[in-house]
């Protein structure tokens, strides 16, 4: 694998997987009964971007290696996984 594909795949991985862990253990204002005036109540009462930024980060590395280890390591593909449904030729 070139060097761009690999980057180009993680951001892929990365971006996915942002959109993921966004939501997890995330408390809207009015849960917290913190309001801020002219925010919506539904928003995040502290979102701690950087921490999620930097597990998502990690995440995703962990995401890429299976994903390298299984499909340039091993040199396997979705050809050889075992068929449920034999395929009839007409």
């Amino acid at each position: 694998m070139a060097i761009g594909t690999g980057i180009a795949i993680y951001f892929i991985i990365w971006w996915v997987m942002i959109f993921i862990t966004l939501p997890f253990r995330m408390r809207p204002q009015f849960e917290t009964g913190d309001v801020v005036e002219g925010t919506e109540q539904a928003a995040p009462a502290k979102p701690q971007l950087m921490r999620r930024m930097i597990w998502n980060t990690i995440l995703s590395g962990v995401v890429f290696f299976v994903y390298w280890l299984v499909f340039y390591h091993f040199d396997l593909s979705v050809d050889d996984l075992p068929q449920v449904i034999p395929i009839r030729k007409i």
